[in-house]
């Protein structure tokens, strides 16, 4: 099978194509022929070596989340037939490149995997599974009571779109803050107030939870009131214990019947997600310099 694979920790350059024996399914595996993968901010981290546990000595492969359709089943799986379109999310966190998405096959435990509706296609269906997991996380995190205001930085990328989506679906009241030109999208998320991202977030505060999802830092935890919760997808500087403010990193975890909902949800148009470009497998260096330069409107997935 052809993969991309990081041959040496540096700039977008470091990624080729290579080929790579084709993995089969063992025992309670299936055998997935990815149709889209999407290009995730942790993979440019892991492309540069600043991840936790350190940088991984290269060659190895990249990818999160992927979407495709089951070639073959290993022992013991009942619930998954060749055909069924799958979508999923690689552990890379525990796999560290040994298996990646950024390739034509994905050798997937059953728990990594959902089946996907036929009103998702696949290039939506990658962008689900770390992305909305996730904001659902984070907001789990949250000891939020009926009706709350929660800020949400970031709102205009991956997880802070579907952050602002869940809480608002469940009752709170929402400040999200969007990239340039993006209120529009962020608004019809269902924020009840879009900020631009120059926005002093001091004087937006204080409010009781704050789910700083680019993160921003420092400008975040200065909008989070005194004994409230600050929630974040990188470990920040710890701030002044005499607020009493509860700090968080959502790290994600695989959940698979959350991730089931999810893309149900997706499916019935209660989430949205979006895909700024699809490219082939070939170009993921140039898929990662538009990530990089940023003011993208949704998603860059790669197509196999």
């Amino acid at each position: 099978m052809r993969a991309v694979a990081v041959t040496a920790l540096g700039g977008p350059g470091v990624l080729r194509v290579v080929e790579r024996p084709d993995p089969v399914a063992g025992p309670d595996e299936i055998l997935v022929r990815v149709r889209a993968t999407a290009v995730q901010p942790a993979d440019i981290a892991a492309r540069v070596g600043r991840i936790p546990g350190g940088p991984i000595e290269p060659p190895f492969l990249l990818g999160w989340d992927f979407a495709g359709d089951v070639l073959a089943v290993g022992d013991d799986v009942t619930d998954y037939r060749p055909g069924n379109r799958v979508a999923g999310m690689v552990p890379w966190h525990l796999t560290r490149g040994a298996v990646g998405a950024y390739a034509e096959l994905v050798v997937a435990r059953r728990d990594w995997l959902v089946g996907v509706p036929d009103e998702v296609d696949a290039a939506e269906a990658a962008t689900v599974a770390l992305n909305a997991l996730t904001a659902r996380q984070a907001l789990a995190m949250m000891p939020l009571a009926a009706g709350s205001t929660l800020l949400v930085t970031g709102a205009s990328g991956g997880v802070g779109g579907f952050a602002v989506q869940l809480a608002a679906r469940a009752g709170h009241r929402v400040i999200a803050v969007a990239s340039s030109d993006d209120e529009e999208w962020v608004g019809s998320l269902g924020a009840a107030e879009v900020l631009p991202r120059s926005a002093d977030l001091a004087e937006v505060g204080p409010v009781p939870a704050v789910f700083d999802a680019v993160p921003v830092g420092a400008a975040a935890a200065a909008a989070v009131a005194d004994g409230g919760t600050l929630v974040a997808t990188r470990p920040g500087a710890p701030l002044d214990p005499t607020r009493d403010v509860r700090q968080e990193t959502v790290l994600v975890r695989l959940d698979q019947p959350m991730l089931a909902e999810l893309m149900a949800e997706v499916a019935k148009g209660r989430l949205r997600t979006r895909v700024a470009a699809s490219l082939p497998l070939a170009e993921a260096a140039h898929a990662h310099r538009l990530v990089e330069a940023g003011r993208l409107r949704g998603k860059i997935v790669l197509v196999p």
